[in-house]
């Protein structure tokens, strides 16, 4: 049984089917990726797995636990935390005041989890005082990823942190990922960058019209000559 896991998920933008049983999974210190062309689904996997958008048919189970039915407010007090794509950071804030809102609903003392986000990722308490918007782009998703851990979730879900970046950038957040990984973090990203993905991926799940066409290590993936043809360039 895995950590987070979504079975045989069915969902819809109205009329219009997106998710035909599609099932993905991750476990705790694991870091699995879904690929796929554009409009295969992957992001509304994660809207499905964070209660954004419900399933007309299958399962979310979170540590053995069926929370389909919870908000996603509830599902993140369970555990689970999101980076969107866009719109992820306050800019007008500086790093400190960004990750003090990240933790906004806790009831307890935040200062001991803020240590751990500086600890992990040094270079935001070198610039904890600096605006959001003054950092690169690889900063500003350190700010991300910390913010996120401020509930002290145990998995988290990353929608294309590396959307629109450098490759040099995309190589310093794919580090910062393998970093969260390596706390002890279950991590499930989507990623249009698949090569580069599925090196640093446990697990791949490719999908292709909101079903599940392939799934493997990321390892297994790359040398598959299918995935390999269609969708990392040959």
């Amino acid at each position: 049984m895995a950590y987070l896991e979504g079975n045989n998920l069915v969902a819809s933008y109205g009329v219009v089917p997106i998710l035909h049983e599609c099932s993905v999974e991750v476990e705790k210190g694991e870091l699995a990726v879904i690929v796929g062309p554009n409009g295969a689904g992957k992001s509304t996997v994660m809207r499905v797995l964070l209660g954004m958008l419900d399933a007309t048919s299958g399962s979310v189970k979170f540590d053995g636990k069926d929370i389909s039915m919870l908000s996603t407010q509830d599902r993140i007090n369970h555990g689970l935390a999101f980076v969107p794509q866009t719109k992820n950071v306050f800019p007008s804030m500086t790093v400190e005041e960004n990750l003090q809102m990240g933790g906004f609903i806790r009831k307890d003392d935040i200062s001991k989890t803020i240590e751990e986000v500086y600890e992990l990722f040094p270079i935001l308490h070198e610039k904890r005082k600096q605006l959001a918007e003054q950092l690169s782009g690889g900063q500003r998703q350190q700010v991300a990823f910390g913010r996120a851990m401020m509930t002290r979730p145990s998995v988290m879900l990353l929608d294309e942190p590396t959307a629109g970046v450098s490759p040099i950038v995309m190589d310093e957040i794919f580090s910062n990922i393998l970093d969260v990984r390596n706390s002890g973090m279950a991590v499930l990203m989507v990623e249009q960058n698949a090569q580069q993905a599925l090196n640093i991926a446990d697990k791949g799940y490719v999908l292709v019209s909101g079903r599940n066409e392939h799934t493997g290590t990321g390892k297994e993936l790359i040398n598959n000559p299918e995935v390999r043809k269609k969708f990392l360039g040959g």
